[in-house]
């Protein structure tokens, strides 16, 4: 039986793509094993969002090659997608697999002749295949379940490379969605998470038409559903119903991600971004006021090119404005083939890393406040299937997105529970088991 590791770098949706990955696998007969294990096939899954995420891509690429010396070396995903020549030019990579192709390592890891040079798979993903359908149980490998719902995107943001990574945007039919949920539900799972990289545009592209409202009020009336939590929407897709929605639907968590990128209009319109800085702001509020104890988080670019420092301090003000709970910062790096590669006015390295350092410290801070505001309060928590490394504890992601540590037993994990919190330190919250 072949033995088959895994390794996955970039955004949740990659842990869902390695995740259906290993279920076709395993479906043809393949063991998969830790990637420390000795292995015989090693798929790498890559990510390319940024330069730093190309360095990582390589590091590990090369990490598998010595672990493994007798394994076939696959490697796919954005990077794989989108610089397949680099990815093939690593000494010891057997097969390059662009996203389009992802569905098919099976059959192209079968038919793998002697080693040589590396095969490359990477048919244009712009051509906008459709979703091929996801192995029953590949989302459920953990008690918290990720279902993909939809990929690629249809926005061409200028400092963005997705749309050449994963093609236009494609949605899962509603049908399969709430099938795939139920049977998540009926075998324990507690959190079902939709995770998709435009996932505010599912259903568009889909005859009939249909809307990420409509299938929320779907999910919604799933018997036992205790919790549906959403990853990053943006805020221009928030129509009236859909804020209606993750208001009042008893299972969606008051947990949402809507990226911002910038405070400032000039750098949203040269970033090409549907939004405008009042826009978001007015529906960040709206959110918030009808949301108690609502985890709000969102991304943030630091050093757009052309960024003046009066665009830097519209951005730090509106971000200290509004009750973020956490930030992802990104230093820009430029993206071959992207728009904002070919801009003028590009920043110092300098000054790009000191507003991501300024911007890292507004986020900690709004970090501290918003935990702040939770100690003394009960919240549910899912519990997590490993202990935290340094206390021994156990962790509950609360249902607004906060990590709160706490002792129990083994038995809780991969179940709700109560906890109440505690106390909060630089970058942990303690909390207690409620009975």
């Amino acid at each position: 039986m072949t033995r088959v590791a895994f390794a996955t770098l970039g955004c949740r949706v990659n842990q869902v793509d390695t995740g259906e990955v290993q279920g076709r696998l395993e479906a043809l007969g393949c063991r998969t094993v830790p990637f420390e294990s000795t292995a015989d096939v090693v798929v790498i899954n890559t990510c390319t969002v940024t330069s730093r995420a190309d360095f990582s891509d390589r590091q590990l690429i090369r990490r598998a090659v010595r672990r493994h010396p007798n394994a076939r070396i696959v490697v796919t995903g954005c990077w794989a997608q989108t610089n397949p020549e680099a990815v093939a030019a690593i000494p010891g990579v057997d097969l390059v697999v662009g996203t389009a192709d992802r569905h098919r390592i099976g059959e192209l890891i079968r038919r793998l002749g002697p080693s040589g040079p590396a095969r490359v798979e990477a048919a244009d993903a712009r051509a906008g295949v459709s979703m091929a359908p996801a192995p029953p149980a590949a989302a459920a490998r953990r008690s918290r379940a990720f279902v993909k719902i939809q990929d690629g995107c249809q926005h061409r943001c200028a400092f963005c490379i997705v749309p050449w990574a994963r093609g236009p945007s494609r949605s899962r039919e509603p049908e399969v969605v709430v099938d795939g949920v139920r049977e998540l539900v009926a075998a324990g799972h507690p959190e079902i998470v939709l995770t998709g990289i435009d996932m505010g545009h599912y259903g568009a592209d889909l005859r009939p038409r249909t809307t990420l409202t409509a299938l929320l009020r779907a999910l919604a009336d799933i018997p036992g559903l205790r919790w549906l939590r959403l990853s990053s929407v943006l805020a221009a897709y928030f129509t009236p119903e859909l804020v209606e929605a993750v208001v009042s639907l008893p299972p969606i968590v008051p947990h949402l991600h809507i990226p911002l990128q910038s405070g400032s209009d000039a750098v949203l319109r040269r970033m090409r971004r549907p939004y405008t800085a009042a826009i978001y702001r007015a529906l960040v509020e709206k959110l918030a006021g009808a949301i108690p104890d609502l985890g709000l988080g969102t991304d943030l670019i630091a050093g757009f090119p052309g960024e003046t420092d009066a665009d830097f301090e519209q951005t730090l003000g509106l971000v200290d404005a509004l009750p973020f709970a956490y930030l992802h910062v990104f230093a820009y790096s430029d993206r071959r083939g992207t728009e904002a590669a070919r801009l003028g006015d590009h920043l110092s390295a300098r000054v790009v890393t000191e507003r991501s350092r300024r911007l890292r410290e507004l986020g900690h801070a709004k970090c501290q406040e918003f935990r702040a505001r939770l100690v003394g309060t009960a919240r549910e928590a899912h519990v997590l299937g490993v202990r935290d490394r340094a206390t021994g504890r156990l962790t509950g992601l609360t249902d607004n997105y906060v990590a709160v540590t706490f002792d129990g037993p083994d038995a809780l994990m991969g179940r709700l529970a109560r906890v109440r919190v505690t106390g909060v330190h630089a970058t942990a919250t303690d909390g207690e088991l409620m009975p």
